[in-house]
């Protein structure tokens, strides 16, 4: 579970940057930047955790998926540029956000045993959820 978390906040990290090097429009440079910023903190928190804890992130089917996904677009989108670059970044962000919402939502928060790890995985669900709605407003104005 917390290593499912760390890569979640890992991969939008690697995304965002990936943004901020590859767009030039201000309103996706900003989404980028709330995405780098926000995951960096969440992610301070969950290493914090994990340590207090002394619980040790394994990798899994799930985490693995997860990289082998994002790499996948990660390379689609170092072949686009200008407005086809930021459709198919935010797009993919509503969808991400979307699933990693579901899957906090309906798997990690419920089965969370810890007070500590549920109470951050709740602080990360607020955080995807507003994610999810700033992506859905930056994909607007890009229309």
């Amino acid at each position: 579970m917390a290593h499912i978390a760390y890569t979640t906040g890992k991969l939008d990290i690697t995304a965002a940057k990936q943004a901020l090097e590859r767009s030039e429009n201000p309103n996706v440079k900003k989404f980028a930047a709330e995405m780098v910023r926000d995951y960096v903190g969440v992610n301070k928190r969950a290493l914090a955790l994990v340590k207090k804890l002394r619980v040790t992130p394994k990798d899994n089917d799930t985490s693995r998926m997860m990289s082998r996904n994002a790499a996948v677009k990660t390379k689609e989108l170092s072949h686009l540029k200008g407005a086809e670059f930021d459709k198919v970044y935010v797009d993919n962000e509503i969808i991400y956000h979307r699933i990693v919402d579901d899957a906090l939502e309906t798997d990690l928060i419920p089965l969370a045993r810890n007070a500590e790890l549920k109470d951050l995985l709740e602080v990360a669900l607020k955080t995807v959820q507003g994610h999810e709605k700033h992506a859905e407003q930056v994909a607007a104005q890009l229309k």
